[in-house]
């Protein structure tokens, strides 16, 4: 039996401020090679989840803590849609299907989702990023991350 507290989330929330990559995972699965990935994440509200898609695998998340927009972009990188998840929104969950583009906005720090994903994790195939946003770690990032907080659904994300 694996029991998961509060203070599970707690520790992440300080593990992700202390970050470069303003997050910070808990896997519940036991191995890259188990069927089925599980784990918590706990993100800042400056985390930056490039855009991407997985080919293969569809992603399921139900937030804990606080609120994410989720953004849904086409292949040129223009939004086609946006969905609040969480605190003071209408949605718990998300569920992006294989071989979308999608990214994630955290609204604010010590957010938290629980992801599932089937497995095992292949970091070759996990996920393609976009080449019309910017890579992690790029000096255009904070300036993007803003232009994702507010776009809306017709805007043109890509660089």
């Amino acid at each position: 039996m694996k029991l998961f507290s509060h203070g599970l989330l707690d520790e992440l929330a300080a593990r992700a401020a202390a970050s470069p990559r303003a997050r910070a995972h808990h896997n519940v699965h036991e191995s890259p090679t188990d069927l089925v990935q599980r784990f918590f994440v706990v993100t800042s509200r400056n985390t930056y989840f490039r855009p991407h898609r997985h080919l293969t695998k569809s992603e399921l998340a139900m937030v804990l803590r606080g609120r994410f927009d989720v953004l849904i972009f086409d292949e040129q990188g223009t939004v086609t849609a946006r969905y609040g998840v969480g605190a003071n929104t209408l949605s718990m969950a998300y569920e992006t299907p294989r071989a979308t583009w999608h990214t994630l906005v955290a609204d604010s720090d010590g957010s938290a989702f629980f992801e599932v994903k089937e497995g095992p994790y292949d970091p070759a195939i996990a996920a393609e990023f976009a080449s019309w946003a910017p890579a992690e770690g790029d000096p255009a990032v904070p300036q993007y991350l803003e232009r994702l907080r507010k776009a809306q659904p017709g805007d043109k994300l890509a660089l």
